[in-house]
């Protein structure tokens, strides 16, 4: 079954990907206990330096990037064993910049293993710059995500150069081979054809394009989703960037995003596509603010992006600790609600998009753990709680997909790039803020928000 381009209510799209695997919980290697004296520090080295082994030690052999998916039960109903995700490599870089920054790898190894990824993207099939959604590892070939989804996905492609740019800031005043990495991460970005993702010059961007399908797929991105990256990268293009209008008329709506709405007291300040009463599934708080901080962070339109994020995981927390479903386990210790694998009423492993109008009894660790910067007691408890009191929740590289201890603590012993990238990075951006100071500081992104009209006295946009 192909990858699901889900809508929430049938009403948004969204980006991340899973295929149903028509396979039942599998009995995954027992996992040590973690004792519960281990401090808050040692406890984030460990889920960080876990969630690094799946883009460091289970790699797609060739391309060295992120797998659509790492199964420990090796069971692979589509063959897609090769298969990389464009925008789950993204989180991957930003991951293994922050094993780098930690010791848990090499400097020298990483230099030479992103330099791989940089050549294998260069030559790997590009849709006027952009990449597709999926990408075979093997060949560099472009993977449909579906019949007419055979192009470029620009938001895909928004996640992954995200990442570039960090490495190339990482590295750009480096030795020699650090240097050539960074300037091959420097190509790489300049030609991106962001200009033609607005098909003939629309003020809006448009998710995907196909050299045999054209704009046949249709999708505008119009906030609020997980998309905003995508703009801001478009209006920071040396080389083929959009204007302040296309971000002004497309992604918000003309200003109609807006929301005046509140849940638990708590302001959403935005309209969350097909989900405006407790806002969309928490990666919307995640993917775009890899690197991009939210800190303080002001448009024209919204006076702190934090707050925006912050408030839209503490609805899902509250919503959770309420738990009007009477769902077991659900509480302070265990919350979290996100797209990823999931339990078909079989009981057996399918995908969905969990928030709190789509709640089906499952938890998502990659919820929490990547909301660290934005609910830091919270995240630390459910760190906590599921090191300590479940380790069967706890693979090779760390906690799996989708967990449920309402069905007899359920789980599914697998992993998505698009979930596990993200957990490292947001919990280092709660650490040290890394990978925000590095993204913030590149120069031509400190360009396109100025243009854009954001403004940040932590990185001196005025």
């Amino acid at each position: 079954m192909k990858r699901i381009i889900a809508s929430i209510a049938l009403i948004s799209l969204f980006t991340v990907s899973c295929k149903n695997s028509q396979s039942t919980q599998q009995q995954a290697p027992k996992t040590q206990n973690v004792k519960n004296d281990i401090t808050d520090e040692q406890l984030m080295d460990r889920v960080q330096k876990d969630a690094l082994k799946y883009f460091w030690d289970y790699a797609e052999p060739n391309s060295k990037l992120g797998r659509e998916r790492y199964h420990e039960d090796n069971i692979y109903p589509d063959n897609d064993k090769h298969v990389v995700t464009t925008g789950g490599s993204g989180f991957g870089l930003a991951t293994v910049l922050v094993g780098v920054e930690r010791g848990f790898v090499p400097r020298k190894e990483a230099v030479k293993r992103l330099t791989v990824m940089m050549d294998f993207l260069a030559k790997a099939d590009r849709h006027k710059g952009a990449w597709s959604h999926w990408i075979n590892g093997e060949t560099g070939k472009t993977v449909p995500f579906g019949k007419k989804d055979n192009g470029g996905d620009l938001v895909e492609t928004a996640f992954l150069t995200s990442g570039i740019l960090m490495v190339r800031e990482y590295f750009k005043n480096g030795n020699a081979e650090e240097k050539a990495l960074a300037k091959k991460c420097d190509e790489l970005w300049k030609g991106i054809q962001w200009n033609w993702y607005t098909k003939g010059g629309e003020k809006v961007l448009y998710w995907h394009w196909s050299p045999n399908y054209g704009w046949e797929m249709n999708f505008p991105l119009e906030g609020y989703n997980e998309c905003l990256i995508t703009y801001i990268l478009a209006a920071s293009s040396p080389t083929y960037p959009i204007d302040a209008e296309t971000y002004y008329k497309g992604w918000t709506r003309n200003g109609t995003y807006l929301s005046d709405k509140t849940k638990y007291g708590l302001p959403l300040y935005v309209k969350h596509n097909g989900a405006e009463e407790y806002g969309g599934p928490l990666f919307w708080a995640h993917y775009s603010y890899i690197g991009l901080d939210p800190t303080n962070l002001s448009d024209k339109l919204i006076k702190n992006y934090f707050d925006l994020n912050k408030n839209q995981v503490l609805i899902d927390y509250k919503y959770c600790v309420e738990n009007p479903k009477n769902w077991k386990g659900y509480g302070p210790n265990y919350w979290g609600l996100t797209a990823s694998y999931s339990r078909n009423d079989d009981g057996t492993a399918g995908y969905d998009a969990h928030f709190p109008k789509n709640d089906r009894g499952v938890i998502t660790p990659t919820a929490a753990l990547s909301s660290f910067p934005y609910t830091p007691k919270e995240s630390m408890d459910f760190l906590r709680f599921i090191y300590t009191q479940k380790p069967e929740f706890i693979g090779s590289a760390g906690p799996y997909d989708a967990t449920s201890i309402n069905y007899d603590n359920w789980f599914t012993p697998r992993y998505l790039a698009i979930d596990q990238g993200t957990i490292a990075p947001m919990i280092e951006n709660y650490r040290t803020g890394f990978l925000w100071k590095l993204f913030m500081n590149a120069p031509e992104i400190q360009q396109g928000l100025k243009k854009l009209s954001f403004k940040s006295e932590k990185y001196n946009i005025r």
